[in-house]
């Protein structure tokens, strides 16, 4: 009968009903978030292999470089070409023969 009674006003106390939980996954999340966002910092710390650090050295592309590349380009003779969607074959939306294609490349 004691442990009835308890349990009713357990049910009805709503500190207990929405508060309790609320908490706990305030609490819970801080610590979610501690270790997620402790990834982020241990990937820093990995080194990189010497050799891909070369080729990534020497493979510098700068933003003037590219600049460079493209600054004579005239731009008024492009065509606004829609990609394919996936369940469309891109071969005949561009307006290319599909047979076409198959025969170059076998």
């Amino acid at each position: 009968m004691f442990t009835h009674a308890v349990t009713r006003a357990l049910r009805k106390n709503k500190t207990l009903r929405y508060g309790v939980p609320m908490l706990l996954l305030i609490v819970g999340g801080s610590f979610g978030l501690r270790e997620f966002s402790q990834i982020r910092y241990d990937a820093v710390k990995i080194k990189i292999d010497p050799e891909l650090e070369k080729k990534l050295k020497m493979n510098k592309v700068s933003l003037e470089s590219e600049y460079e590349k493209i600054k004579d380009s005239t731009f008024d003779d492009w065509k606004n070409v829609r990609g394919p969607r996936p369940w469309e074959d891109p071969d005949l939306l561009q307006g290319r023969n599909p047979e076409i294609l198959k025969t170059k490349t076998t």
